[in-house]
């Protein structure tokens, strides 16, 4: 009888991690799709260049605006049913940006944003819950879906595009596919929900605590990195004398590589008692990617590689913060809330401030240094974010 309960056991948390890791595969392709299509779309459909650029813009908007509102959301009605309804509204939200009109591709891009928001959130909560002792490793195994998957909707946005009937319109509503297996998948998840215990119905978000401050630093800097090399960097080796096709091979590699740093990263974090040094050394090879393009910016290929091994281990760094640094479950969702509200309006903001400095200064010399001083104020706090717990902030 207890072989079969610990059988039954063991197939359901296989069955939660499948479903965890296929929610995660959504959080980023259905966005990074968008950028290789973006002068098709915006011939099509007539839209000027800032009004397209708020294809890229309103779902970092969404982030920063819905996600204080998840943790109150999934003490209300259990994170499991907030999630499935999440990837239901992420569904809908491909499908109405399927139609190609402006009107779909603006609000659909909306829900998309709001969909993949809650999941933002959730997911640390969810992991910090069911799977305490194995953070950084499904921290990692997440960070690698979501940024891999990420990275080949980039890849085949064009290609599809050009062959499937319905061009950049199906090139993006393909990805419903992938959605539609997530909701399966979450069904059973939605049936049995846990009950959410009494004490994380008083959480409030922690803006009092310093450590909380400082891992919301360090979210929000290594995001703003991310969403500017994604939008600047294929431009930025086109004039050092890149061609339009290796710029967005170049991109491409900075993601792969991104993806294959942090599978290691699980790996350093056992061995550290906390993750201080890893933190500021995977800051510091950000800041010297930064600094190589600033100097040589023709060795193209070497600062794609450098900016996606700091990158990626900032990423998986960061979302492991939201559950290493919280007490509890409830605290790791309140964490991760603040943290991505604030750190998505900084992203939200970077690529634009980025792209203003090149106008004004006719260069990227400016915008850069920018990025270099970015850097090290994420090295900086890094060494605060890198240890220590956040306690609960009773309502």
């Amino acid at each position: 009888m207890q072989n079969k309960h610990n059988t039954r056991r063991r197939s359901g948390q296989a069955l939660l991690v499948w479903g965890l890791l296929v929610v995660a595969a959504n959080l980023r392709a259905s966005l990074t799709g968008v950028g290789p299509l973006l002068d098709r779309v915006q011939d099509d459909l007539g839209l000027d260049p800032a009004v397209a650029g708020l294809l890229n813009t309103l779902p970092l908007l969404a982030f920063a605006v819905l996600s204080p509102m998840v943790p109150r959301l999934a003490a209300r009605w259990g994170p499991e049913r907030l999630l499935g309804g999440a990837l239901v509204v992420l569904a809908l939200g491909i499908a109405v940006r399927w139609v190609p009109v402006a009107i779909g591709l603006f609000s659909g891009t909306v829900l998309i944003g709001a969909g993949i928001a809650v999941g933002n959130v959730v997911l640390p909560s969810l992991i910090k819950r069911d799977f305490p002792t194995r953070v950084g490793l499904l921290t990692s195994a997440y960070a690698t879906v979501m940024g891999g998957v990420a990275a080949v909707a980039s890849g085949v946005a064009v290609p599809i595009g050009q062959a499937a009937p319905g061009g950049w319109a199906t090139a993006l509503g393909c990805w419903i596919v992938l959605a539609l297996v997530a909701v399966a998948l979450w069904l059973p998840q939605m049936r049995t929900p846990r009950t959410v215990p009494e004490a994380a119905r008083g959480h409030r978000l922690p803006w009092r605590s310093a450590l909380a401050w400082a891992v919301t630093a360090f979210m929000g800097l290594q995001s703003l990195s991310f969403y500017v090399v994604v939008t600047w960097l294929p431009q930025v080796f086109q004039d050092s004398g890149v061609s339009a096709a290796a710029a967005g091979w170049l991109l491409f590699l900075f993601q792969a590589v991104a993806v294959v740093t942090s599978l290691a990263v699980p790996a350093v974090m056992r061995r550290a008692r906390d993750q201080r040094a890893v933190a500021t050394v995977s800051s510091a090879v950000v800041l010297a990617g930064y600094l190589g393009l600033l100097v040589a910016p023709g060795w193209a290929a070497l600062w794609s590689v450098v900016l996606g091994l700091g990158g990626g281990a900032c990423l998986v760094l960061a979302l492991a913060f939201f559950s290493l640094r919280a007490q509890d479950a409830a605290v790791a969702g309140a964490l991760s809330a603040m943290a991505q509200s604030i750190g998505y309006l900084l992203a939200a903001a970077g690529p634009v401030v980025f792209g203003l400095l090149h106008t004004v200064g006719s260069g990227w010399r400016a915008p850069i240094t920018l990025m270099c001083v970015a850097a090290s104020g994420q090295a900086v706090v890094a060494l605060a974010a890198g240890r220590g717990t956040v306690r609960p902030a009773a309502a």
